[in-house]
């Protein structure tokens, strides 16, 4: 008898795996953090701050909730060199508060990933394996990649967005204008015509890709708010659009 409802139970439970699995989100999100040595460690802090307090805004939940499904689902990952990506929290499907406040905490808690050269191209290409690895799905899919200087290591960048781009995925990009770069990279965080300007020509593209910029660190959670209830609403805007 025990043996009948240990079976039955496990059963259950396997069913219910398999429905989280399988589940319909409005958008998946790569959240693809710059983490080079261009960045000190008070602006490495203030970054991880600003995405935590941005996950859990009210703003951001509204959007959320104001999707066809009411719930998306965002992985985020800290890169630098080429073959330097980290996930830092894998996918986890945000429907409310606590989901939020869960993923939020696990990004505040993890170490640091890396400290090197800056690779856009790998990080793009690592969050499209991310991608194919996730078990939620969505008919929008965006990396938001967020970083201080220009592409230094790996592969040309615009040779992954373009191919990024040919598979449907939007990239959006949050370029954080570095006015103290720690010393010898003046070049790499001020290219000629500004970082904001080298971001629109070589790092974003897709449906509806926009770029947010960022003129000091600290107001790095303001527009990374701003940034997720754009991509929120557009993906669940296009849902709806696509469902009439």
């Amino acid at each position: 008898m025990q043996a009948a409802v240990a079976g039955a139970l496990l059963l259950a439970l396997s069913g219910f795996g398999g429905g989280v699995a399988a589940q319909t989100t409005d958008l998946l999100l790569v959240l693809a953090a710059d983490v080079s040595r261009s960045i000190d460690e008070a602006e490495f802090a203030l970054q991880r701050k600003g995405y935590s307090a941005a996950l859990t805004d009210p703003r951001v939940l509204a959007a959320i909730r104001g999707g066809s499904t009411g719930a998306i689902a965002v992985c985020f990952v800290e890169w630098s060199g080429a073959g330097e990506q980290n996930v830092v929290a894998d996918w986890t499907v945000i429907r409310d508060e606590e989901d939020a406040g869960g993923l939020a905490a696990a990004i505040l808690a993890a170490p640091r990933s890396f400290i090197g050269r800056t690779s856009i191209s790998g990080a793009i290409d690592f969050a499209m394996e991310r991608f194919a690895a996730s078990q939620p799905r969505a008919r929008r899919r965006i990396i938001d990649i967020s970083g201080d200087g220009t592409n230094n290591s790996g592969r040309p960048v615009t040779d992954a967005r373009d191919q990024a781009v040919g598979e449907g995925v939007t990239i959006n990009g949050l370029a954080i204008v570095n006015e103290k770069p720690n010393p010898g990279y003046a070049f790499h965080t001020q290219p000629p015509g500004g970082l904001p300007e080298w971001y629109r020509q070589n790092v974003i593209g897709g449906p509806g890709a926009f770029l947010r910029v960022v003129e000091d660190f600290h107001s790095f959670a303001d527009a990374m708010t701003n940034k997720l209830v754009s991509e929120i609403a557009a993906a669940g805007s296009e849902i709806r659009s696509a469902g009439r």
